[in-house]
């Protein structure tokens, strides 16, 4: 189930409830993801990949900046992701990233330009969603195949809802010249974890997380990226 949005967006809060693919999944991904064009393009992904029937699904993330990604971490979810609908969203503004499942962040990705680290704020972005086969990589590096037995394959989406800067012939609809009702309905534009937040987060990432680019020697031989000093 390709699909776009048809406006770019500069900066971005969305909400979107998905129903991931029950039982045999293994091989399939459902994505959900902003991304840009070009050979230098950003991108911001939720990406779901499937599994044999009863075990979990592993929740893939990601960002990129000009071109260039490498920023994985994954999770297992704390709940059945294809008995019902679950709410995943994505905080873009100038300060940060913020992935969150149900309401819980799961992830931050702040804006380091300082340390010398690309961020994704220049280029306008598009919502995208996918189902698509990868059993070259998805499931256990790709030792399990798609059961294409098991297909029709469907992954269900419902309750969009977003706020957006929309990019308009070099203009950004969420400019210095806003009014104060516009100002307070973008309030998400410096919207940062509170103490609550943070403390969720770091539940996740004792309870969940399965994977960390910024633990993983044998991929940054010469140093991890500077980023992860912070994290």
């Amino acid at each position: 189930m390709p699909g776009t949005l048809q406006e770019s967006v500069s900066v971005w809060k969305d909400d979107m409830q998905l129903k991931l693919v029950p039982g045999n999944s293994a091989g399939t991904v459902t994505a959900y993801y902003l991304s840009s064009k070009g050979s230098t393009w950003d991108e911001i992904d939720f990406e779901f990949l499937g599994n044999l029937s009863g075990d979990p699904y592993i929740l893939h993330t990601n960002v990129f900046s000009q071109g260039k990604g490498n920023r994985e971490q994954q999770f297992y979810l704390w709940f059945d992701p294809t008995a019902d609908f679950h709410t995943y969203s994505i905080l873009w503004n100038p300060q940060r990233i913020i992935f969150s499942v149900d309401g819980t962040p799961i992830r931050e990705f702040k804006n380091l330009e300082s340390m010398g680290v690309p961020f994704p704020k220049n280029q306008a972005m598009r919502i995208y969603s996918s189902l698509w086969n990868a059993d070259d990589w998805a499931t256990r590096g790709g030792l399990v195949k798609t059961d294409w037995s098991q297909a029709p394959f469907t992954a269900s989406y419902r309750n969009f809802n977003a706020n957006a800067c929309v990019w308009s012939n070099g203009v950004s609809s969420c400019g210095t010249n806003s009014s104060p009702s516009t100002s307070r309905t973008n309030s998400w534009l410096s919207e940062e974890l509170d103490s609550t937040s943070q403390e969720k987060l770091q539940w996740v990432r004792k309870n969940y997380m399965i994977y960390n680019y910024c633990t993983d020697a044998k991929r940054f031989p010469q140093g991890f990226p500077p980023e992860c000093k912070l994290s």
